[in-house]
């Protein structure tokens, strides 16, 4: 099955241009573990990129997907939302079937 990789806004990549993440030698790592309310639940860090990550680039910024939770964000969009909640990453996830409130964990 071919899976469509992650998206990421450019609002995401110049986010990470902001805050210096390449510059430290970092990526913004998306990630998909067990747990949650719903399931599973996103996992977003700065981290160094491996050797089997999924690399996205762009603005000179890198965001990565390891081959485990690549197919947990096929086709999903990763963004930068500021709200009066506050500013943070967010993945809008077509595979979710149901999220819970706090837009962290999801089910399939």
């Amino acid at each position: 099955m071919l899976t469509i990789p992650p998206k990421v806004t450019p609002r995401a990549f110049e986010r990470l241009a902001e805050i210096g993440a390449n510059a430290q030698g970092k990526a913004l790592r998306v990630a998909v573990e067990g747990g949650g309310c719903s399931g599973f639940q996103y996992e977003i860090d700065l981290d160094d990129p491996k050797d089997d990550d999924l690399v996205l680039e762009g603005a000179g910024e890198k965001v990565v997907v390891d081959s485990i939770s690549l197919p947990f964000l096929a086709d999903a969009v990763i963004d930068f939302s500021e709200e009066l909640i506050g500013a943070r990453f967010v993945i809008e996830n077509p595979n979710a079937s149901s999220s819970c409130g706090c837009g962290v964990s999801f089910s399939m």
